[in-house]
């Protein structure tokens, strides 16, 4: 792997997940569940890592926390800015790679990541940089998706059809226990799970394929590559209608998640 191949990679990565905002809604019980799970306290300084439309941040501030959030998408950082905006809230939003945090060690009282993080190609250059910046006896808590549930499946199924360079590691890794344990290694203890679910409504698999493939990074980004390829996107989409039927009941996909939780030693 190159610098010149990870730059290429993080920047499509910016663009993919650009047009994610119009499906935010379907987060803001989730942020709520992680920061809950957290045990964020009002005063805390907390950083969101991949805040995406700043969901998270969002909430944890409602409570009390002094909020920060980062994301690699400048675009969905301009989002955060506006519902922070909107909530009545100062919080600081910038752009930013969770591999190069731009803050100094033993900076935070808690770290989270809601389904970010997950995302960097380089697990232990991420989780070194996240705990770096956390303050020792720290919170690291996060969500992230099994591989064996939903939407682990679904990003397996992606990178069937568009699989990503061979350094890049799969971001659904995150949802099992044993490689969070690897990760985290010995640099912290208490570490606990548990479960959440996020439904995410459609009226049917057209309303739902239409909506993941203009808005859900991985899966924008095969449809866009594979215009010249009808037959591979055709496949793609009869493999995905599968999918969707396993989970769908009650006008919405049962997309269950992992939380985890951890102090810093």
């Amino acid at each position: 792997m190159t610098s010149d191949a990870l730059s290429v990679f993080k920047e499509n990565q910016k663009k993919s997940w650009a047009l994610f905002a119009p499906i935010e809604i379907f987060t803001t019980t989730a942020a709520a569940a992680l920061v809950n799970f957290s045990g964020v306290k009002a005063g805390d300084k907390l950083l969101d890592v991949g805040c995406g439309t700043g969901v998270v941040a969002i909430t944890a501030a409602n409570r009390g926390a002094k909020s920060i959030g980062l994301d690699l998408s400048p675009d969905l950082v301009l989002r955060a800015k506006e519902n922070a905006i909107i909530a009545g809230l100062d919080i600081h939003f910038e752009e930013g790679d969770v591999e190069s945090l731009p803050y100094d060690d033993n900076t935070f009282d808690v770290v989270l990541s809601q389904f970010g993080h997950m995302f960097a190609p380089r697990p232990q250059v991420a989780i070194q940089e996240m705990t770096r910046v956390l303050k020792p006896k720290g919170i690291l808590a996060f969500s992230t998706w099994p591989p064996d549930l939903y939407v682990g499946r679904l990003f397996g199924l992606v990178a069937k059809y568009s699989p990503a360079p061979e350094w890049v590691s799969p971001p659904s890794l995150w949802g099992e226990p044993a490689f969070i344990r690897q990760q985290l290694g010995d640099s912290f203890e208490k570490l606990i799970f548990n479960q959440g679910m996020m439904n995410f409504s459609a009226l049917s698999f057209g309303h739902y394929r239409r909506s993941v493939e203009t808005t859900i990074g991985p899966v924008l980004k095969l449809i866009h590559d594979n215009q010249q390829n009808p037959e591979t996107i055709k496949q793609f989409r009869l493999e995905l209608e599968d999918l969707f039927n396993d989970y769908y009941k009650n006008n919405a996909i049962e997309q269950h998640f992992l939380m985890s939780k951890a102090n810093k030693k």
